[in-house]
């Protein structure tokens, strides 16, 4: 039984809300729902309905997902090793963190969204499946491929490094304190605050972050630096090289 386009196309919002969860970059998102739904078609014949078309149409996207960040090479290479250390932790009867500070960073959609990002793939990918896409450890391992047991592991040691990442920055989030914006929402506007596209609240926000963020001006003055020497680079309209003017002449 294939697949039909009207299945395809009702399944778009929550493989959309999956890519969003897994990738900061909205651009980055679309592309992978889009590629998603591109192979989907193209392959629409060969679901033969062993699963959901829902659990199909998220295993293609968490492959192209993986293969995306595999090719990025920005995450480490032993992702399973981080975990096992975070797991090494929590085992410790010592270890601990500030529950209260953990679960207000939660409720906070940035802290959360930064907290997610800082998993490797495949737990990244298996904590949002079951949790906040709500598919069952027997639908994560069919998505992933991989044994249930593979996958309720994921998914144990996807939630412990959760929530160690939103206990850390403690320190970090002192020195910000009530400036708006999260860094890399203030960093990802500066090109067009640059460029003057940006709405006059975009920019009153932006302008306040700069103006309490620790760490951001330099960046900033950075960018603004680079863009004027590039400017600078550029000749008057009305200056063409002798040569050129001559063979323009002669033409």
């Amino acid at each position: 039984m294939a697949l039909s386009t009207d299945e395809i196309t009702a399944a778009v919002p929550g493989l959309l809300r999956y890519a969003r969860s897994l990738t900061r970059d909205p651009v980055v998102a679309d592309d992978l729902v889009q590629d998603t739904v591109v192979r989907a078609l193209e392959r629409a014949g060969d679901f033969r309905g062993e699963s959901s078309p829902q659990t199909w149409l998220h295993r293609i996207l968490h492959h192209r997902f993986v293969d995306l960040v595999r090719a990025d090479r920005t995450e480490p290479v032993d992702s399973d090793e981080l975990a096992e250390q975070v797991e090494r932790a929590w085992q410790q009867d010592s270890y601990t963190v500030d529950g209260e500070t953990v679960v207000l960073r939660a409720e906070r959609a940035q802290e959360l969204r930064d907290a997610i990002i800082r998993l490797p793939a495949s737990y990244r990918s298996a904590v949002v499946l079951h949790d906040a896409q709500g598919l069952t450890a027997a639908q994560v391992a069919e998505v992933q491929e991989i044994s249930l047991a593979a996958a309720k592991q994921r998914i144990a040691r996807g939630r412990a490094m959760l929530v160690t990442h939103l206990a850390r920055g403690t320190e970090r989030r002192a020195a910000v304190g009530d400036v708006p914006l999260r860094c890399w929402d203030a960093r990802s506007r500066v090109s067009d605050y640059l460029d003057d596209e940006l709405t006059s609240a975009e920019r009153a926000a932006l302008e306040t972050h700069l103006g309490g963020c620790p760490t951001c001006p330099a960046l900033y003055a950075g960018l603004v630096g680079v863009r004027s020497a590039l400017g600078a680079m550029r000749d008057p309209d009305t200056v063409v090289p002798p040569r050129i003017a001559d063979r323009l002449r002669n033409a």
